[in-house]
C-alpha cells in the first residue's frame, strides 16, 4: 500500500464500498486451510481479513482443518496413518493425535492471531453441544467398502452454539471434529471442506468461501490459462469427472451447499494473502465464483 498513490488508494476505497454495504450483515462461512495455514505471513493476512469482515458488519465464521499439522506431528511420534481412497486411515491412537493438533494447536493459534486486533474470536470443537453428528464412513476400494477406522461423513448439525455467538457479535472458530452418531462418547476425523458446507446450510449463510492452494476451479488443471472466473451448479457435474483428487472434495462441498441454499460459493487461491477480500471486494475477484443458476450478482 505504501507504494500507491494517493488516486489509487481512493479508486480502491470507492471500488469497495458498494460491496461493504452489501455484505453488511451477511453470514459468510469460511473454510481455512492449506497453504495459508502454514506459513506465518498468510495465516497474519487471513486473520486480519477475519477482522476487516467483521469490523465491517460481516458475520464470518471460520471451520478449519490441519492437515500438513497432523502430518507434522504423526511423523514426529512414528505413527503411520496412509491414506485410502483420499481419506486418513484414523486408528484411536491417531484420533487422538488429530483432535490434539485440531483444537489445541490450530485452532488456538487461529484464535489469537485473530485477538492480536479483536477480542472476538472464539473457539469451538464440532464436538461441542453437538454440533457436528457423523457416522462412520468406510472407503471404497475396488467397488468394495474398507473399514479406514474413525473417520465419518456429517449426518446433522446443531447451529444453536455458532448462533449464540454470532447473536453476541463473535467469530466462531470450529475445528472439523465430529460427534459419532453411533457412541456419543467418541469423535470422528471429518472432512472440513464437508463441514464447512454442512454448517453453512445450517446457518443459512449467504456465502461459502473455500480457501485451497491453486487459484481456483480449471477446465483443464494441465492449462493454468482455463481458470474459471464465474461457473454454475450445474458445471460441476460436466468437471468432476477430470478433477483433480483434491479439488473433488472442494467442488462436492460446493455442490452441497448450493442444493442447500448457500447464495454463493467462492473456490480461492489461500497462497495470496489477502485472496479473500481480493475475491469477496473487487470488481474482477481473483477465484472462481459458483452459483446456483445462471446469473450473477
Amino acid at each position: 500500500m505504501s507504494e500507491l498513490s494517493p488516486f489509487d488508494k481512493t479508486r480502491i476505497l470507492l471500488e469497495t464500498q458498494p460491496w461493504l454495504r452489501k455484505y453488511s450483515g451477511k453470514r459468510v462461512v469460511i473454510k481455512y486451510g492449506g497453504n495459508a495455514m502454514v506459513d506465518e505471513e498468510l495465516q497474519r493476512a487471513f486473520a486480519q481479513d477475519i477482522t476487516f469482515l467483521h469490523a465491517w458488519g460481516v458475520q464470518p465464521i471460520v471451520v478449519h482443518g490441519g492437515g500438513p499439522q497432523i502430518n507434522s506431528m504423526l511423523e514426529r511420534l512414528g505413527l503411520e496413518a496412509p491414506f485410502t481412497a483420499g481419506l486418513r486411515v484414523t486408528t484411536p491412537e491417531v484420533m487422538e493425535i488429530v483432535r490434539m493438533v485440531l483444537q489445541g494447536k490450530v485452532q488456538r493459534e487461529l484464535v489469537s492471531l485473530i485477538n492480536l486486533d479483536s477480542i472476538h474470536a472464539v473457539g469451538l470443537s464440532g464436538e461441542d453441544a453437538r454440533l457436528f453428528q457423523a457416522r462412520r464412513q468406510s472407503a471404497i476400494v475396488d467397488g468394495e467398502p474398507r473399514d479406514i477406522g474413525r473417520v465419518g461423513e456429517i449426518i446433522g448439525v446443531n447451529p444453536d452454539p455458532v448462533n449464540d455467538l454470532l447473536q453476541h457479535r463473535r467469530i466462531p472458530v470450529i475445528s472439523s471434529i465430529a460427534m459419532d452418531e453411533s457412541c456419543p462418547s467418541e469423535v470422528l476425523n471429518v472432512n472440513a471442506d464437508a463441514a464447512a458446507a454442512a454448517l453453512a446450510i445450517a446457518l443459512g449463510a449467504d456465502e461459502l468461501v473455500i480457501l485451497t492452494d491453486v487459484e481456483g476451479v480449471y477446465r483443464d488443471f494441465s492449462d493454468r490459462s482455463s481458470l474459471i472466473q464465474q461457473m454454475t451448479q450445474a458445471e460441476i457435474e460436466e468437471l468432476l469427472p477430470a478433477m483433480s483428487t483434491g479439488m473433488i472434495p472442494k467442488m462436492n462441498a460446493a455442490k452441497a451447499a448450493l442444493e442447500g441454499g448457500v447464495g454463493q460459493v467462492h473456490i480461492i487461491d489461500g497462497r495470496q494473502p489477502h485472496s479473500m477480500l481480493l475475491e469477496i471486494f473487487t470488481n474482477e475477484g481473483i477465484g472462481t465464483m459458483i452459483t446456483a443458476g445462471g446469473g450473477h450478482e
